[in-house]
């Protein structure tokens, strides 16, 4: 095998529950190729570009093996990638920069299994798969809470007894990597410098809102989980704690916890839809009510966001329905004009940059999520820095 540092691409993993999504980046970060190894614990597929194969993957090993050995056929062997580089949910109070994989950061993402117990396990296994079949490739990590590791202390606590807190009960903030990409890449869209309060929504099937000052997280709306802020497409966002106490003693915790995250949200108040599309195209009573109630709770989330910013210069969305979903995002953006804020809509419903009319007193944006191309970048960075 080649010495990786002699090429200059860069293999950037996401393994979830039942999907490894794949990306190829060279080294001028420019995507050459994408992939998914999905229907894992059962018959599944792989796609690599345009290519889709029936596949059986019976776990992330053997759905890791058929990445790479497609990757291989497809002229990528390892020896083209100068590292693998995976996007990780949960890096808790320790983990809260890009770091290269060694034994210790293993350790420690593991330990924040407890904390994103549908997530880092998946990670972790993909980590250490790769790390079996091809030992001399270097790996490193993104981690999606990082970026709210800003947060103010008071924003960050729970109001519970420090001995509870130091469970790890405490609000970490999730879509870290979204954000830390709009930051970077705001400014060349935009064509000026990056706004001093910027509120941006992360809008899509998980949904939340982030307050950046000067850059950096100051507050956002997920917590502990990303169950909590917005409402979802199928997580119910804030709820009564108590609420979910009772449904626990009636329904059970399993029960329960499939109810919050797999069933609410939008479509536990549609009847069964979660797809933005699906809802509006539906234009059901029920359909309209999963839309008001997913606008109205934004809106209402965003105030206490523009609060933690002491006001607001700019607003900012990403994810699909941010970039896709022209009447939601109407909606939100028109939600703010108590602040002075003015749509364009002829530039709204064209999907166009900038979305502010010319005397707005708040200027909006659509800024197209570039979270595996962040961390590619994450990627390179540490190797340049921390060569092996």
């Amino acid at each position: 095998m080649n010495d990786p540092a002699d090429s200059d691409l860069i293999l950037v993993l996401n393994a979830g529950s039942s999907s490894i999504k794949l990306a190829v980046f060279d080294g001028d970060l420019t995507e050459t190729l994408t992939g998914i190894a999905d229907g894992i614990g059962s018959t599944g597929s792989l796609k690599l570009g345009s290519v889709k194969t029936a596949q059986d993957f019976p776990d992330h090993d053997s759905a890791l093996q058929a990445v790479l050995a497609g990757l291989e056929a497809n002229g990528l062997p390892f020896s083209r990638f100068r590292a693998a580089a995976h996007r990780v949910v949960h890096g808790g109070t320790d983990l809260t920069e890009p770091a290269r994989i060694t034994p210790e950061v293993v350790a420690e993402i593991g330990r924040c299994s407890a904390l994103a117990p549908l997530h880092n396990p998946h990670n972790l296994a993909a980590i250490n798969t790769l790390a079996r079949l091809a030992p001399g490739l270097p790996q490193t990590a993104t981690f999606d809470t990082a970026f709210h590791a800003t947060n103010p202390e008071v924003a960050a606590r729970y109001a519970l007894p420090a001995p509870i807190e130091a469970r790890g009960l405490r609000r970490y903030g999730f879509h870290g990597t979204s954000y830390a990409s709009l930051v970077r890449h705001m400014p060349s869209l935009t064509g000026a410098a990056l706004p001093k309060r910027l509120l941006a929504f992360h809008l899509g099937n998980g949904a939340s809102i982030c307050a950046i000052r000067d850059g950096r997280s100051v507050a956002t709306t997920m917590g502990y989980s990303p169950l909590g802020g917005l409402t979802m497409g199928t997580r119910t966002g804030e709820i009564d704690g108590n609420a979910v106490l009772r449904l626990a003693e009636e329904d059970g915790i399993a029960a329960t916890h499939h109810l919050l995250n797999k069933e609410s949200g939008l479509r536990g108040l549609s009847g069964g839809l979660s797809d933005m599309r699906a809802l509006m195209e539906a234009d059901t009573p029920e359909t309209r009510f999963a839309i008001d109630h997913f606008c109205y709770w934004a809106l209402r989330h965003a105030g206490s966001l523009i609060g933690a910013m002491e006001g607001v210069d700019a607003v900012a969305f990403t994810g699909g329905i941010g970039e896709n979903a022209a009447p939601i995002r109407a909606r939100i953006f028109q939600g703010l004009a108590w602040l002075g804020a003015q749509l364009d809509e002829a530039a709204n419903d064209a999907g166009k940059t900038r979305l502010h009319a010319a005397g707005s007193a708040i200027t909006g944006w659509i800024v197209p999520a570039q979270e595996e191309r962040m961390i590619a970048a994450d990627a390179r960075h540490l190797l340049n820095v921390l060569p092996p």
